[in-house]
């Protein structure tokens, strides 16, 4: 079969389209042939090294497919189920294996190449605003990246929770997504001190919450949006690592809070997982949630996608198709 491997960290060019052996599903494991694989910011951190992986490796872990072979044990599917999951054991590839009480065996009208692009990002999303901050009618939450894969998704997520949306995006055409995502007021960045804005936007109040995928770059300004004790959620980190955080930082801005969750611990067993996939396919199914496919790549030319995706010249979700 064919897939993607990295040999050594590094810009894209290390992502190399390469024949390897088919694996064999172990006991509870199954494997799937890949229609659509999702593309994540964590496989350019892990590309680059800023996330060690054991060389060499196949990037990605959000896929949908078929299942076509299963392990010894397995229960939870079968050979012919369409299936996704946001923890494949290397989803840039034809064929790839994943845990079986990983796998969500998919609904009637949601085919696999759309359940590949909402998986990891659409559950996410249901966390950060479902769980980590619950969001509710009476509060403001500022989101960045409203425009992207998951940003689009939170804005969706939190408009159907009746909480009042505020995006930053960098154009024009991100605005408008954003806003048709949910979103009441968009910053362009670019243009505008997201901090000020949002300030007057609020009429000096702050957010209740801030959902903060950028890091480095929007830190302290993110910080400085939040009303008295309220939540900076910092889930991503696209523009650098956040320096290092003086607790007595969140006393003098107003007795703050600040969490940097993951979605693994938020699907860490098979009853939440299937759950958290339940709620978001479900408002696939009847049109509450809308999955945008922003660009579709050729397997091979993945180096091509992570390009695009570290310019920030995408929106909402990049599949690479087998």
């Amino acid at each position: 079969m064919q897939a993607i491997r990295v040999h050594r960290t590094g810009g894209p060019e290390v992502l190399r389209y390469e024949q390897v052996e088919q694996p064999v599903p172990g006991p509870g494991q199954a494997l799937v042939q890949v229609h659509a694989a999702g593309l994540n910011y964590i496989e350019v951190y892990q590309r680059t090294g800023l996330y060690q992986v054991a060389l060499p490796f196949t990037p990605g872990s959000e896929a949908g497919g078929r299942v076509v072979e299963i392990g010894p044990g397995v229960s939870e599917v079968k050979v012919g189920d369409q299936v996704a999951s946001q923890s494949f054991a290397g989803s840039y590839a034809e064929f790839s294996l994943a845990w079986a009480d990983r796998l969500i065996v998919l609904p009637a009208g949601i085919p696999p190449r759309l359940a590949a692009g909402v998986m990891l990002q659409g559950m996410t999303a249901h966390y950060l605003a479902c769980s980590t901050f619950p969001l509710a009618a009476g509060h403001t939450c500022l989101v960045h990246a409203a425009a992207g894969g998951t940003g689009q998704l939170l804005c969706q997520i939190a408009h159907l929770r009746g909480a009042r949306v505020i995006g930053t995006v960098s154009t024009e055409a991100k605005a408008a997504l954003a806003r048709s995502a949910g979103a009441d007021e968009v910053i362009l960045y670019t243009q505008q001190d997201f901090q000020v804005e949002t300030r007057r936007l609020t009429d000096g109040a702050g957010v209740h919450v801030v959902y903060d995928s950028v890091g480095r770059t929007t830190f302290t300004k993110s910080l400085n949006c939040l009303a008295p004790r309220g939540m900076l959620v910092l889930y991503g980190q696209s523009s650098g690592p956040v320096d290092p955080v003086d607790p007595q930082i969140l006393n003098t801005k107003g007795s703050l809070y600040l969490t940097r969750p993951t979605l693994a611990n938020y699907v860490g067993t098979r009853s939440e997982l299937l759950e958290r996939a339940s709620a978001v396919l479900g408002w696939v199914a009847n049109g509450s949630l809308k999955v945008t496919i922003g660009r579709e790549f050729p397997l091979p030319a993945a180096a091509e996608a992570h390009v695009e995706l570290e310019g920030r010249r995408t929106t909402g979700k990049v599949l690479l198709i087998p």
